[in-house]
């Protein structure tokens, strides 16, 4: 309307009866595209072609200039255009001679992606099966870790006890390629790591489906999932024919040529390429004609060499996402976890045939079987277990006990008629002998994803029939772009557990080697020598591949999975408990003998193994000892690799880790790679040394430290120990509270501690209790109050601080906005000191806790302490226990009282009030409504003194605890006492 007023009422008519009744041809057809694809130097062009035209007036080209951005010209533009030429013909000709790239973009780009659109929501119709989740959300970190990097999916899972990455910070799909700050710009590379079965795939038909309908990033022209499976069956692959089979589309390379167009490319699955990345080794290309290797040409696409315009989404299994180097990575997300809520959710939907709800069942039956609760924060173990539980809660059988290790779970899972009143055994051997072998050949082959001709190779009828073991175990995938169809186990644990059954099962009988395939090999005859093999294989496999894969070949020989299975693969009991007892010996003296090395996940890996054995006696031995510090002495041999398996899964260190008087240098040295996956650990009495606090900072100081929390209380640090610890809080992002009470630090150990925590933005609690730091080291700590902005608890108590070291806190206190709690009780303040924290009192508001016991603090010191009470307004709680406070003191608290109203908890413990300080202090009682806490044991009170007290709670029912022991009340004064109390404050507990 704004444009219209240039015109004459005619004109205003005859545009309206344009806009309104015409259809507006091709003009009004690609008007969005006009607005998005037409760039400044190609307006500039348009509009003086138009000028010559005649189709556009002076004053219409002044009022395009005048617009704003480039959008709003050109859509000035084609408002104008409306009226000289409605269906636009002129315009459409000028493009498509003068600039035919552009001309061809506006034309086709929007029917081009609708019909890309209409091809991904056909296919996510037909892949709707799945395990769905209504959460879309992902976890920026900063990077794949250490652990991620060298361990098995589920080694991982269990050592975070389920609990997904430290540093994760939440971010929804909708943000995962926005800039996270106004200063940064979009990433160009994104890699989502995820272990198996934790949901990536998902998640990229959660974006797939937002963007094709609209709900986010309407800017993208085109979004192009690729599954890796599909790529990995290609010896050599060019960048063209790779578009040509992922958009199929005819002139689909208008927008994939065009700068102004952006293209999402995701790659999930990264780990299904047969050739490993390799970055280091890839030659450089940037032919989009030239065919490569497919994992070289992924290298050179991430690289940058091919498709640069085009954003990429990597999508991998940690182990092989590490290998993308960091410097080509813009932004690093972590699938989350599933949390003890998520689990509980998904077990309200029982499966449909259970007429009662099993899941409060299956969920305590979870509670106390942690190992399995832990596994199921991976949503593809969960759907097994919870389907597996709730069918056996819900079965007839009442004798039947739930399972209560993996092995155990997947063999109910697995071979359901097992567990009822007539099991047929008839299937099992020939289903095993092709499943099984394509099981286990594969995992040596870390080939997970396999084609029909594959399947039919090993005997596996494709598409296997309805209730057989293919049918339970094996899920179809379906390409994104083409008619290829590939297969994979359910997850890769159930490959993994296949497996080991598949080679228990041929071990009893093999004569050769079973990880040749081929049969040529070294004779080995009976299981006993398989097994071993089996063990060492483990142990010396790269990255933990075979971790699993050696718990369920244990499991297997447990007595209840051998009840199970025993029969239908022709196994006697005797012979299951002589295999059941040689592969406890073995397990254990392997743990035993693994010597003074630190604990390696592989030992740990071992103890699972026991575990999973069900030979536990051991494991709860050591348990025992843990809960009942009875270890010292103890940590030798394989309790070090027991005690490191039960840091991830006793109940025992679920809260806390205690390591108390019990560890030395050698301990502490085999137990550190383990250490660093506590959140909590208690390490006090430990009498450490040098070395011992050197290693301590080594641990402090590693990339994947979990620890938050650290006690070295009693343990004999000194200042020279304390700098490796000081050097490791300079790195270290996790830890929050130290507790390093008790030691010898001392003024130089102080010093350099404050020099860490100076840069330390991390720390919020620090107890330096007993540490004889002094003056000196209490003015190097009130300089760390001035620039840290996290320390919210500091204890300095008994530390021989005098005036002039707690001057220098109170100095610091006026400027620091952060400290909440601070203890200098058992100093020597004296007057002078508590004058100088009065005076800081009067302008800081933020401290909540002040502690001054034991510090011969007088009426004197008490007059200026309650003169800054009465306009604080931030204190909640003084402890003023143990001091020289009179009954000036006491009055001068009791005109605080009258006018504070923020202070709750008030210590008087100690001190000589007598009668007339009970007596002010009553009246100050009846008028204070903030008090909820006030202790005046050992005051001298007397009978007189108490009733005083007793009778002030008639107008004040704020308080809800006294304490008035120590008094020489007497008996007819305790009488008295309750009898008020009973009478005029029921709800306050006195103790007399």
């Amino acid at each position: 309307l704004m444009l219209l007023s240039h015109y004459n009422n005619e004109i205003i008519t005859l545009l309206l009866h344009v806009y309104f009744l015409s259809d507006g041809g091709w003009l009004h057809k690609h008007q969005k595209s006009l607005q998005r694809f037409v760039s400044a130097s190609v307006l500039v062009d348009v509009v003086n072609h138009m000028r010559k035209s005649e189709q556009l007036s002076v004053e219409g080209a002044s009022a395009i200039q005048g617009r704003g951005c480039l959008e709003d010209k050109v859509h000035t533009l084609v408002e104008f255009l409306r009226l000289s030429d409605p269906q636009g013909s002129v315009l459409q000709t000028y493009l498509q001679n003068s600039h035919p790239e552009e001309y061809s973009l506006i034309t086709l780009h929007d029917s081009v992606v609708q019909q890309h659109k209409d091809a991904l929501f056909q296919r996510l119709r037909e892949n709707s099966e799945g395990f769905n989740s209504s959460d879309s959300s992902l976890l920026l970190v900063d990077g794949v870790s250490d652990l991620q990097q060298r361990e098995h999916d589920l080694v991982q899972v269990s050592v975070n006890r389920g609990m997904g990455p430290l540093h994760g910070r939440l971010l929804g799909l909708e943000r995962l390629l926005a800039p996270l700050t106004r200063v940064s710009t979009a990433p160009r590379v994104m890699l989502t790591v995820g272990v198996a079965g934790s949901g990536k795939s998902r998640l990229v038909r959660q974006f797939v489906h937002q963007w094709s309908s609209g709900k986010i990033y309407p800017d993208l022209s085109l979004v192009i999932p690729v599954a890796c499976w599909e790529l990995s069956n290609l010896d050599r692959l060019s960048v063209e024919r790779m578009l040509r089979l992922v958009v199929p589309y005819d002139n689909v390379d208008v927008i994939l040529n065009s700068s102004d167009c952006k293209v999402l490319l995701i790659f999930d699955g990264l780990e299904e390429f047969r050739t490993p990345l390799d970055f280091s080794e890839a030659p450089a290309n940037s032919d989009p004609r030239r065919e490569l290797p497919v994992s070289d040409l992924i290298t050179n696409i991430v690289r940058g060499n091919l498709l640069p315009g085009v954003m990429l989404w990597l999508l991998s299994r940690p182990g092989v996402g590490s290998k993308v180097p960091a410097g080509l990575v813009d932004r690093v997300t972590e699938v989350p976890p599933f949390s003890p809520t998520d689990i509980q959710d998904y077990l309200t939907n029982p499966p449909r045939h259970l007429e009662e709800d099993p899941s409060h069942k299956v969920w305590d039956h979870l509670s106390l079987q942690k190992p399995l609760r832990i596994l199921c924060s991976v949503p593809g173990i969960c759907r097994i277990v919870t389907r597996t539980l709730s069918r056996l809660v819900g079965s007839e059988s009442e004798d039947l006990l739930l399972p209560r290790t993996l092995t155990e779970i997947y063999t109910h899972y697995c071979w359901p008629h097992l567990s009822s009143s007539d099991p047929s055994t008839g299937s099992i051997r020939k289903s095993l002998t092709s499943l099984g072998r394509l099981a286990f050949y594969s995992l040596l082959r870390r080939r997970h994803t396999f084609c029909e001709a594959e399947l039919r190779t090993y005997g596996v009828d494709v598409p296997p029939p309805r209730g057989t073991l293919g049918h339970r175990v094996l899920k179809r995938e379906q390409s994104w772009s083409s008619e290829s169809i590939s297969w994979r186990f359910l997850h890769t644990s159930v490959q993994e557990f296949l497996g080991a059954v598949f080679y228990y099962m041929s071990s009893r009988r093999g004569m050769f080697d079973l990880f040749s395939e081929s049969g040529v090999s070294w004779p080995r005859i009976g299981f006993h020598s398989h097994y071993r093999a089996a063990l060492q294989k483990s142990s010396t496999a790269t990255s933990g591949n075979l971790d699993l894969f050696m718990c369920f070949l244990s499991g297997v020989l447990s007595s209840a999975t051998g009840a199970l299975l025993g029969s239908a693969l022709g196994v006697g009991r005797e012979e299951q408990a002589n295999q059941r007892t040689m592969a406890m010996t073995l397990l254990q003296n392997t743990v035993a003998g693994s010597g003074s090395e630190p604990v390696s996940m592989r030992s740990v890996s071992t103890v699972a193994c026991l575990a999973e054995l069900q030979q536990g006696e051991w494991l709860r031995s050591v348990e025992e000892d843990l809960i009942g510090c009875r270890l010292r002495g103890k940590l030798k041999g394989g309790v070090c690799a027991v005690l490191a398996y039960l840091l991830q899964v006793s109940d025992a260190c679920a809260e806390e880790t205690h390591l108390s008087n019990c560890l030395d240098s050698a301990s502490l040295k085999r137990l550190l790679p383990q250490l660093l996956y506590c959140s909590k650990l208690r390490m006090e009495n430990n009498g450490f040394k040098d070395d011992a606090m050197e290693l301590l900072g080594s641990l402090l100081s590693a990339k994947d430290c979990h620890i938050q929390f650290l006690s070295l209380a009693d343990s004999s640090i000194s200042s020279k120990g304390i700098k490796p610890l000081s050097r490791a809080l300079l790195v270290n992002r996790t830890l929050t509270i130290l507790d390093l009470h008790g030691n010898n630090i001392g003024t130089k150990g102080a010093k350099t501690l404050a020099e860490a925590l100076r840069m330390n933005q991390i720390i919020v609690s620090i107890n330096l209790q007993s540490n004889s730091i002094e003056d000196e080291g209490a003015r190097a700590l009130a300089e760390v109050l001035q620039s840290n902005r996290k320390l919210t608890s500091l204890n300095v108590q008994k530390n021989g601080i005098g005036p002039d070291g707690v001057k220098r806190i109170a100095e610091s206190l006026k400027k620091n906005q952060i400290l909440q709690d601070l203890n200098v009780s058992s100093n020597h303040l004296g007057d002078l000191g508590t004058v100088a924290l009065a005076q800081a009192l009067v302008v800081n508001h933020t401290l909540c806790t002040l502690s001054l016991q034991s510090n011969s603090v007088s009426d004197k010191g008490m007059k200026a302490l309650t003169l800054a009470l009465r306009s604080n307004r931030g204190l909640t709680t003084l402890n003023l226990r143990e001091n020289s406070i009179g009954v000036e003191g006491a009055k001068a608290i009791a005109r605080a009282l009258q006018e504070n109203s923020t202070l709750r908890e008030l210590d008087l413990r100690g001190n000589s009030i007598g009668m007339g300080g009970a007596k002010a202090l009553s009246s100050a009682l009846k008028t204070n409504r903030s008090l909820r806490s006030l202790n005046l044991q050992e005051n001298s009170l007397g009978m007189d003194g108490a009733i005083f007290i007793a009778t002030a709670l008639r107008g004040n029912h704020q308080l809800t605890y006294i304490n008035l022991q120590g008094n020489g009340i007497g008996e007819s004064g305790a009488k008295v006492v309750s009898d008020a109390i009973r009478t005029d404050a029921a709800e306050c507990v006195v103790d007399i």
